[in-house]
């Protein structure tokens, strides 16, 4: 199958609904052959048996080193190598300063945060060996604006996915492993339909919410050729909601 991604493997966390599912088909339509990872096995194995290319369904809890290392190398018995992670899985409460709970803290920090960072640590290795390979975080609008409409967990845990990504850009840099992150804004999503978000809407000067395909189409071009000489970056879909 011909496509921008044509011949490469992508490993999406998240991948079974919203954003990280729109990333899997939008992959697997430009060749990808995707491993489609997700804490409810039922919904990763729905997407991957819906792509047009090769998928594999992988039950996973980032939060578990353990389960992030087994479907790493699940996808490389699968697909021999890995060329894209994409850190897509993550967790929002909505809580003030006064009332988030320590259980809270952990388990927000825990999904978005350590997440990401267990499932970088398990194929940085990898590609560093290859001499190639990419990887996207999903940061948020949060990490740049304090939050708007979340907690201060989420909002801690997505700037430190950014600063992350940035320190790793520059490490990975040497062995053409390029990463960077996006930071969505107020996407048409599960998440966003709540009355949390509802003032943010008016606000966008774009005029109203992005949709899971907007920030897939952003992952697509940090993933293809299309961006050969972009590394630490983030970009913002978000409508206008937040410039800089």
């Amino acid at each position: 199958m011909e496509g921008k991604l044509a011949n490469k493997t992508a490993l999406v966390t998240g991948g079974g609904r919203g954003i990280g599912e729109a990333i899997c088909q939008t992959f697997a339509r430009e060749g990808a052959r995707v491993a489609v990872a997700d804490i409810d096995l039922s919904t990763a194995q729905a997407t991957a048996d819906s792509l047009p290319t090769e998928g594999l369904a992988l039950e996973m809890d980032v939060t578990s080193k353990d389960q992030v290392q087994a479907g790493f190398a699940r996808t490389l018995e699968q697909f021999g190598h890995l060329d894209i992670l994409v850190n897509n899985a993550g967790y929002v409460a909505f809580c003030s300063f006064e009332d988030c709970s320590e259980e809270l803290w952990h388990r927000t920090i825990d999904i978005n945060l350590k997440g990401t960072f267990l499932c970088i640590q398990a194929v940085v290795a990898h590609m560093k060996e290859r001499g190639t390979g990419n990887i996207i975080s999903m940061t948020s609008l949060a990490a740049k604006a304090g939050g708007l409409a979340v907690g201060p967990p989420y909002t801690a845990a997505k700037a430190g996915i950014l600063s992350m990504c940035i320190g790793l850009a520059r490490s990975c840099a040497p062995y053409k492993v390029r990463v960077n992150t996006i930071a969505p804004g107020v996407i048409d999503t599960a998440m966003t339909r709540g009355p949390q978000h509802a003032h943010l809407i008016d606000q966008i000067p774009l005029g109203e919410k992005g949709t899971p395909d907007d920030v897939a189409n952003c992952a697509l071009f940090l993933a293809s050729e299309d961006s050969r000489h972009i590394t630490g970056e983030t970009i913002d879909v978000n409508g206008g909601l937040w410039m800089d």
